[in-house]
């Protein structure tokens, strides 16, 4: 088992989660390396109840939306007090907003999160939340794809994973990072192990050969040919870059 760093190694990398659902979590994030990093210290998880902060003897954090239409909205006035207690406690993590209408979450901005003190992340519920606290608390809007869940904890909770695992440690060796998808733009090149044939496919000739500058020619070729299958536009994404 790969070592996994204390918290007296460095400054832990925390997570603050707005919800609806605390009991959500960890949920996953719990289990195997990224769930050994938080038991040990390396990441911590803080979770707020949104309905701390809601109106009335009932605890109110929705209303109609105005103007009419299906649904109900998330109260800016609630959130915006749930959002101020949780920056009274870390006051330096960006904000962000997991939305089916946010900037593509994309593997180089999941680096940048891990890199930094931690995220502070709002799980939306019904149909959305009141634009005024989005713009009067400066919320950064992230989409996990082009489609919509039930709610932005399971959104939250991806988001997390992809950072954690990041974090200098968890995964043990660093090296084994920069060979995953997305990393330098392409996407991963196929993986095998034994048995050396199975059901008559046979492990490529190359990757026995041990010649490791043949093996990296190969890997990278393969690499070129599935993004240019099947993910056109990250190869136009790096060619402009």
């Amino acid at each position: 088992m790969p070592h996994i760093p204390t918290a007296g190694d460095r400054t832990p990398w925390r997570a603050s989660v707005l919800t609806l659902f605390p009991e959500m979590f960890p949920g996953p994030l719990r289990f195997s390396l990224v769930g050994q990093a938080l038991e040990a210290g390396l990441w911590s998880l803080a979770l707020h109840q949104i309905r701390d902060c809601g109106i009335g003897r009932h605890r109110a954090v929705d209303d109609t939306p105005t103007g009419g239409g299906a649904g109900m909205v998330m109260r800016a006035d609630v959130l915006a007090a749930a959002i101020d207690q949780a920056r009274s406690v870390v006051p330096d993590l960006p904000l962000i907003y997991m939305s089916p209408r946010g900037a593509p979450f994309t593997q180089a901005r999941a680096r940048a999160l891990s890199e930094g003190p931690g995220v502070m992340l709002l799980a939306g519920r019904f149909e959305g939340i009141d634009e005024r606290v989005i713009e009067g608390r400066g919320i950064e809007e992230i989409s996990i794809g082009d489609y919509v869940l039930s709610g932005g904890e399971l959104a939250a909770m991806t988001l997390l994973d992809a950072c954690v695992r990041l974090i200098p440690g968890v995964l043990g060796a660093a090296d084994s990072l920069t060979h995953e998808s997305f990393e330098g733009g392409l996407l991963e090149y196929p993986q095998y192990t034994k048995p050396r044939e199975w059901e008559g496919r046979a492990t490529p000739e190359v990757l026995l050969s041990g010649d490791h500058a043949r093996i990296a020619a190969w890997r990278r070729a393969e690499a070129e040919r599935i993004t240019r299958e099947r993910r056109p536009d990250l190869l136009a994404r790096k060619t402009k870059t």
